[in-house]
């Protein structure tokens, strides 16, 4: 006697669950652009790498004999799969399932998925499309009560952050406690005309008074602009190559170190562009990014948050192979002064470098915060202060260059003055409290009225202090420990990438990660 019926009843279960929700659901989410759940783990995953769990789960209709006629599998799904040969936990919604909404799944599923991340230690990928909430308001008659809504899994979802690598990927509306958990990740994608993600959807804000289309509510072009989301992309094979990239430069979990790729990069390359990079003219720009391309392993720099806090560049990138994490300015968005954006996003990254025991490679050219009415609405202080503790907080190894200016508050940010400074400066430093051009005016204010020729005077007091603003100067006293020829700048991060490598050391940070 064997037990073939039962097996092949677990066969009809799985087929019940593979139909999804439909033909008519499925053809509504292909004549939308956009892939079926399954379409997605298989594309985002290494090929029949795949281990769903609770696959049969759902809700069942039954004859009069108690034979099953039909199964609507759960809308959210979970398992284990490989990127790259590594392991991963893969979180994915099924819109073609009453839309993604949770009263159409089983919340023990999301509950598991995120206990599976973080105690097998593993990086979680949620694939997020639906609002992931409490659904429709019909489930009041339906059930027959209502309740006070709780965030399953939250607790687990919060120590993810601080314990395994968290991606979400908004794959088509987002609403809701959907949008709560695209936000709460290391590293999050919106597609491009594709994806829109709210706190509630027109149909709700309509009863506010606001009327509005999904795009003009949370397409990616609000909330890679406002920080909410990291990057938006084409396509959804885009975002998926954009997870796997991502991933590369993390470890599994804070129990790993990031590995090393085998060196592809010379790292005694020396770049003769860089002896020309910064204009001897310090009111014109210069770009920054391409000096990123000359001084990193060619190729590898992945930047985060493009759209977001502009002044301020971060990315991941390698180091004679060693996986970093970058911080520059962009001189091109008020001459790289600190923004709050910019600030908050420079905490965000600080404390995800911390987290993965990541060393900090900081590209310097900070005029100070950004100053004016519209800086101190936005309370610019209060986010700056915020990054200088993010930083103050970080033990990981940090390296700083200093391309150009370097003044105030957020110059003196580049780094932690109380650790030991490994640093290096350009011949094109710039420092101080204040720039001269803008401090002049104030310092001998009382000088200028008074003089006959005011106009001769300023360029007077200005040529003799230019006289004493040569970084030879301020090496002169100690006050920054070497100055380099900007092409010896790849060799020498190189070398502090291999020194850094041996100090990470694997374990929970001080402090959890918040998104």
């Amino acid at each position: 006697m064997s037990w073939q019926k039962e097996i092949d009843e677990l066969r009809q279960r799985e087929e019940f669950a593979r139909r999804m929700g439909g033909p008519d659901k499925i053809k509504r989410q292909r004549d939308a652009g956009r892939m079926l759940v399954r379409e997605r783990i298989d594309a985002l995953l290494d090929a029949n790498s795949f281990h769903e769990t609770g696959a049969i789960s759902g809700k069942a209709a039954y004859d009069e004999n108690g034979n099953l006629i039909e199964l609507t599998p759960a809308n959210s799904l979970f398992g284990r799969g490989k990127i790259d040969g590594r392991p991963v936990v893969i979180a994915a919604d099924d819109f073609t399932v009453r839309g993604g909404a949770a009263d159409a799944s089983i919340h023990a599923k999301q509950v598991a998925a995120e206990q599976m991340a973080n105690e097998l230690r593993l990086p979680i990928v949620r694939l997020i499309e639906g609002t992931g909430g409490g659904g429709s308001v019909k489930s009041l008659e339906a059930d027959g009560y209502t309740y006070v809504p709780a965030n399953p899994a939250w607790d687990w979802v919060v120590a993810n952050m601080a314990t395994v690598p968290v991606v979400s990927l908004a794959l088509g509306p987002v609403a809701g406690l959907g949008a709560a958990r695209a936000v709460t990740c290391h590293y999050s994608l919106m597609v491009k005309d594709l994806s829109q993600m709210f706190v509630a959807g027109p149909p709700v804000v309509a009863g506010v008074g606001e009327e509005v289309d999904k795009q003009g509510l949370g397409g990616s072009e609000i909330h890679t602009r406002n920080g909410a989301i990291d990057d938006e992309v084409e396509s959804e094979a885009e975002a998926f190559e954009r997870t796997r990239k991502f991933l590369s430069y993390l470890p599994s979990s804070i129990y790993d170190l990031a590995p090393r790729t085998e060196p592809i990069d010379d790292p005694d390359r020396r770049d003769d562009s860089l002896i020309s990079a910064v204009p001897r003219d310090r009111r014109k720009v210069y770009k920054m990014r391409k000096i990123l391309d000359a001084v990193l392993d060619r190729d590898s720099f992945f930047e985060i948050g493009k759209m977001y806090g502009r002044s301020v560049i971060t990315g991941l990138a390698r180091l004679d192979g060693w996986p970093v994490a970058v911080m520059a300015a962009d001189p091109y968005v008020y001459g790289g002064a600190w923004t709050a954006d910019g600030a908050f996003k420079i905490t965000r990254f600080v404390d995800m470098a911390e987290t993965f025991h990541l060393p900090v490679v900081h590209l310097v050219d900070c005029p100070g915060f950004l100053i004016g009415t519209e800086a101190e609405k936005a309370g610019t202080i209060r986010h700056g202060a915020r990054a200088l503790a993010a930083l103050y907080q970080a033990r990981v190894p940090w390296c700083s260059i200093l391309i150009r200016k370097a003044f105030g508050v957020a110059g003196a940010a580049h780094s932690n003055a109380s650790r030991f400074q490994y640093r290096y400066a350009w011949p094109s430093g710039d420092w101080g409290s204040l720039p001269i051009e803008g401090g002049l005016e104030a310092a001998y204010k009382s000088d200028l009225e008074a003089a006959d020729d005011p106009v001769g005077l300023r360029a007077e007091i200005e040529e003799r202090l230019n006289r004493v603003r040569s970084p030879f100067r301020t090496a002169e006293r100690y006050g920054v420990e070497e100055i380099i020829d900007p092409r010896d700048t790849r060799p020498l991060l190189c070398e502090f990438a291999n020194l850094a490598a041996p100090l990470r050391t694997a374990g929970p940070s001080a402090f959890g990660m918040r998104p």
